[in-house]
């Protein structure tokens, strides 16, 4: 079954981190809609290859009208994080147990939403102290999926086992 799959995303996003997935996921037959501060807006990777153009203003948007939530990586979550809207988003769909999909520093975003104690996860290198300091216990694989609900992912590498472990996840 299809599902409607919310990506928070802003200027300076991991290119690859986001153009596979998204594909991944469209070519599955998900919809991928980009939420981003402001509908329309053009935001750009941080090495130039992808342009995305928000498809919904976060304020437009609840996290009851999507299935899962994916946090591309690159300096999109940090900058995501010091915006409280997004930081309510992404902490509702951890709340209500729906699936989570991060992939290098998208966890800062989950760090500031405050629901990984607990939990098993990954991410990129830089920030595997934060992880460990906000609760989560740290692994260091190319993919970690908790409860069948987070999946996250370190780095670019780790690309397919990540687009997988989703697509299971979307398909349970």
């Amino acid at each position: 079954m299809a599902k409607k799959i919310a990506t928070v995303i802003t200027d300076m996003f991991e290119d690859v981190e986001y153009t596979d997935p998204a594909k991944a996921f469209k070519d599955a037959g998900h919809e991928v809609i980009t939420v981003g501060a402001e509908k329309g807006k053009k935001v750009t990777g941080k090495n130039n290859e992808a342009m995305v153009t928000i498809d919904e203003g976060i304020d437009d948007v609840k996290p009851e009208e999507f299935d899962a939530l994916f946090i591309p990586g690159g300096f999109s979550p940090d900058m995501l994080r010091a915006d409280e809207r997004f930081v309510k988003f992404a902490k509702q769909f951890m709340d209500d147990k729906k699936p989570v999909f991060s992939i290098c520093h998208g966890a800062q975003l989950l760090i500031n939403a405050r629901v990984l104690d607990g939990r098993r996860a990954t991410g990129f290198k830089s920030i595997l102290v934060d992880l460990e300091n906000a609760g989560a216990e740290v692994l260091d694989q190319e993919v970690v999926v908790c409860n069948n609900q987070l999946v996250t992912s370190r780095k670019p590498d780790d690309i397919p086992a990540f687009n997988r472990e989703s697509l299971n996840v979307l398909s349970s």
